[in-house]
């Protein structure tokens, strides 16, 4: 008896895995839930079919009862391969939902593209039908008087669902808008036009197309504030006449040490001159001593040159004007 009750107990616990196994297979609640909320799935080619492709039942059949009951009949074998492929079938049923009740007309081959491009595609259907404003941070730009001028604006866009997949990012949009601002600053004349007129520079910019090739449509550009930065045209100035003094400074400086190195060598060469006279002149007693011993000179004439170096001396002396006595 006790081996029969033992028995017993095997079989018990080997049918309630087989039960357990039958029923994670052939989800039966899911088919009668599936079945009730008018979804058409079938048991074994379907849900057991999900099972053996890794593919959790519950996420494809819920989706399939949420889009059934909003009245979007979709197919389960194209979200079964949406969820294989790595996409978020819960997002894009949600999308097709809210696209489907703003009558954007979204496909769901489209929802599926973007969702797997790495696009918030119901993000995206939230922000075609409620628009999203953007800021540009802090642009400066000067106008042609030399006046700085500080703008910010705010865009207003929208997701353009068709250029979503492959189309630029908001940074693109607040780029764009900030290069536009900064041409039509630097072509206005004085800054006071600006000040006067800020939706010049919307009108402007909002004419470029700055959208192209982006994922969403600008729809507004409004300036938000407009401030006087500094004076950039007279800082230039200055800066440039301080250049120019520096400038000039280095070149007198260049002439200076010309004209130095230049009276250098005119010392220079006077010192040289005098050098060879005083060379000369101690040539003389020499010269004379050789005269006497060779006989070309005789006393008297040395006596005679020697009164006329006295004569000159002395009418050099009564040539020059007497020095004043302090």
């Amino acid at each position: 008896m006790e081996a029969l009750a033992g028995l017993s107990v095997i079989l018990i616990v080997v049918a309630l895995i087989i039960l357990f196994i039958i029923l994670y297979f052939v989800p039966i609640g899911l088919f009668v839930t599936a079945f009730f909320s008018g979804v058409k799935v079938r048991i074994f080619k379907d849900l057991v079919g999900m099972r053996l492709r890794k593919v959790p039942p519950h996420v494809i059949v819920r989706a399939m009862i949420t889009a059934t009951k909003a009245g979007i009949m979709l197919d389960v074998g194209k979200l079964e391969a949406h969820y294989l492929a790595g996409g978020n079938v819960d997002r894009v049923i949600n999308a097709l939902i809210s696209a489907d009740k703003a009558n954007l007309g979204l496909s769901f081959e489209r929802a599926t593209a973007i969702d797997l491009a790495g696009r918030d595609v119901l993000e995206a259907v939230k922000m075609s039908v409620l628009p999203k404003v953007i800021e540009t941070p802090l642009v400066s730009a000067m106008a042609k008087n030399g006046i700085q001028l500080k703008a910010v604006a705010r865009i207003t866009i929208r997701t353009n669902i068709d250029r979503l997949v492959g189309g630029a990012t908001e940074a693109t949009i607040l780029a764009r808008v900030g290069e536009g601002i900064v041409s039509t600053i630097g072509s206005s004349d004085t800054h006071k036009h600006v000040l006067e007129n800020p939706d010049s520079i919307s009108k402007v910019v909002l004419a470029k197309g700055l959208d192209a090739g982006t994922a969403f449509e600008i729809l507004s550009i409004d300036i938000a504030d407009v401030d006087v930065g500094e004076n950039i045209g007279a800082k230039l100035q200055t800066d440039q006449a301080q250049a120019d003094l520096q400038i000039a400074r280095a070149r007198a400086e260049e002439r200076r040490a010309a004209a130095v190195a230049l009276e250098q060598e005119m010392v220079a060469e006077v010192a040289k001159q005098r050098a060879r006279v005083t060379e000369a002149e101690a040539e003389i007693p020499l010269a004379i001593a050789e005269a006497f011993r060779s006989g070309r000179l005789g006393i008297m004439d040395y006596y005679n040159l020697k009164n006329i170096q006295a004569d000159t001396q002395m009418r050099e002396s009564i040539a020059k004007p007497e020095e004043k006595k302090g």
